[in-house]
């Protein structure tokens, strides 16, 4: 097939979609190929990922699309582990904001033994992302993934920033884009690392965590939680993509194959009802840092700390180290309390950390 024959074929696609057509997955793939790899002009890449957006992408059409992703933009570390490799993860763009909470969740975990590959990127909305968290607690994003490699053989633990094992494809894409696109979906569902195995995935949505949920599922993932957490008092709409200690937390879960839903409470965990003003966001990235670090250091019994240990209880329970949530919660708080998730966030140090940013 020429050039122009590439070309013309692809723009019967866009308008294909505009009409309602529905693409298999291979199709799909083939389509979010040619965008990843810059195969298309660019108008006709916008045309193609807004008019199949605006159709509502279905499950099978996200699949492929996240397989192009996968095989052509993310670059990927390897676990020599055995067992769970977990990753904690949030779409950003919730309409509360609060403290960072996956990245010290992630510390906390390991610090019970579970191998975390954690991935992030920097701020999507709000005050700070897991980059900017990672940064002011002396992570060097700019260092090679076989850093993040060897720390998660090592320690245990690695963080993965997006801006580090994404290729050109989605840096070009999110650097020029100002609409939402199925890559807005399919971000927070990257696998860097290969051995990833079950993930606590939380959604700015209800709807959302339905779709990664079931796009988990068609990927092969064994194992996933996908929280959208409430405040009482507060419209349901208006949520947090964390287990609230809040209010109610809305829960999807895949476990080998099948999908369930639940709801949780604080007391399903052991701890009280919190206010949302004791998690809310602080002013700045350092602000919210110097927050995960009073937990680490030993301030484990507020709100902060049970907002922390409630996800990082999940982890535990999703990677199957905890047969429940009011376990796993008590397992995250022993982390905090004995120190060793402060030991995580030193390892990580010593293998991802820089010399010019030393954690405050």
């Amino acid at each position: 097939m020429n050039r122009e024959q590439q070309l013309r074929e692809f723009g019967r696609l866009i308008s294909a979609l505009s009409a309602g057509h529905v693409m298999s997955r291979e199709e799909s793939f083939e389509a979010y190929r040619q965008v990843i790899l810059d195969l298309q002009p660019e108008l006709q890449q916008g045309a193609f990922l807004s008019a199949h957006f605006m159709r509502n992408p279905t499950i099978e059409e996200l699949s492929g699309a996240w397989d192009a992703l996968d095989t052509f933009d993310t670059a990927k570390v390897r676990a020599a582990i055995d067992g769970p490799v977990c990753d904690i993860v949030g779409t950003g763009s919730d309409p509360l904001k609060t403290l960072n909470c996956s990245s010290p969740a992630a510390l906390i975990a390991a610090g019970c033994g579970l191998a975390v590959a954690k991935k992030g990127a920097r701020l999507v909305t709000g005050v700070s992302g897991a980059s900017d968290i990672f940064e002011c607690l002396g992570i060097d994003l700019d260092a090679p993934l076989e850093q993040a490699e060897q720390a998660l053989n090592g320690a245990g633990i690695c963080y993965l920033p997006g801006e580090a094992f994404l290729k050109s494809g989605w840096a070009r894409l999110i650097e020029s884009m100002r609409f939402t696109t199925a890559f807005n979906i399919l971000g927070p569902l990257t696998r860097p690392c290969h051995e990833n195995n079950c993930a606590v995935i939380g959604a700015y949505a209800p709807d959302v965590s339905d779709k990664m949920v079931s796009i988990l599922r068609e990927i092969g993932m064994p194992r996933a939680l996908s929280p959208y957490g409430q405040v009482n008092g507060l419209d349901a709409s208006r949520g947090i993509d964390e287990f609230s200690p809040c209010g109610p937390t809305r829960v999807v879960e895949l476990l080998d194959g099948e999908i369930g839903h639940y709801e949780l409470s604080p007391s399903d965990f052991g701890i009280r009802e919190w206010r949302f003003d004791d998690i809310r966001s602080l002013g700045t990235a350092r602000e919210n840092a110097d927050a995960v670090l009073d937990v680490l250091r030993g301030r484990y019994d507020g709100p902060v700390a049970d907002f922390f240990c409630i996800n990082a209880a999940a982890a535990l329970y999703c990677s199957g180290l905890a047969d429940d949530y009011r376990s796993a919660t008590l397992m995250a708080r022993e982390s905090v309390a004995s120190g060793e998730a402060m030991r995580k966030l030193e390892a990580l140090q010593e293998y991802q950390g820089s010399a010019c940013c030393e954690p405050g």
